[in-house]
């Protein structure tokens, strides 16, 4: 037990100890962009429910491969909070208040949004491509899949989830939830679980870009470092100066 709650300090110390400061700082003000997010799903979830309000909610937010491209990226971000008609809305509700929220609080409403938006839009656009490859190729779908409606947090979720745990150093949390996602392919091979590993792939290239980024700021900052620890350079006089001070006679031009 001591070594498990060992590997669990290492693991998710970090996190644990940024997500409490900020819930005993701020309390529910900590994380308004995630609550947000819980009530704007909740909603579409009521409007879609209702007669009158499935045609606005599928026209606003669903996405469909066979919808014209610019239509397609133009439903994405409110398709993001459309909970998907055949689940359970309280999985969506549940995933976004948990991951959306730890996010929010450990690296901030924006960045939590972008990466959101980023790994949504790599699973609608890998959609595209894996329809015009066919079933027949490894990361091929069948046509039919151009018809089914592609809302919810789901891709969202999971590319949070794994930038979150890489950030904070809860590596296998992050390799966890990736194995977790190539397994679902393997024995469920759908559209969603294609989706999620493009956006493993988007949200993997982002944590490689912020890796170089911070290498290269500490390489900088140890520079500058360095730079400050040299002494002053040393002030060289005139040779005339020199010379008379010296004894010696002008060094003549």
């Amino acid at each position: 037990m001591r070594a498990l709650a060992r590997w669990a300090r290492e693991e998710w110390g970090l996190l644990y100890v940024t997500v409490r400061a900020a819930l005993l700082e701020r309390r529910l003000r900590a994380a308004p962009m995630a609550l947000g997010a819980v009530c704007l799903t909740a909603l579409l979830q009521y409007v879609q429910n209702q007669p009158w309000g499935y045609g606005f909610v599928q026209d606003a937010g669903a996405v469909r491969a066979e919808d014209p491209l610019w239509l397609a990226l133009l439903r994405t971000p409110l398709s993001l909070f459309v909970p998907a008609l055949d689940l359970p809305v309280w999985g969506a509700l549940a995933q976004i208040l948990l991951v959306f929220g730890i996010a929010e609080m450990c690296i901030g409403w924006w960045r939590t949004l972008v990466i959101a938006y980023a790994a949504t839009v790599a699973g609608t656009l890998y959609a595209r491509i894996g329809i015009s490859l066919g079933a027949h190729a490894p990361f091929g779908l069948p046509w039919t899949d151009a018809q089914v409606v592609d809302t919810g947090p789901s891709a969202a979720v999971v590319g949070l989830a794994v930038f979150v745990s890489w950030r904070y150093g809860a590596y296998v949390t992050s390799g966890a939830v990736t194995l977790a996602m190539v397994a679902e392919v393997l024995f469920k091979e759908n559209l969603a679980g294609k989706e999620h590993l493009a956006a493993l792939m988007v949200v993997g290239i982002i944590c490689l870009a912020v890796a170089v980024r911070h290498r290269h700021g500490r390489a900088l900052r140890r520079l500058r470092h360095t730079y400050h620890q040299l002494p002053p350079p040393v002030q060289r006089r005139s040779g005339s100066r020199a010379g008379r001070g010296s004894g010696l006679p002008p060094i003549q031009s």
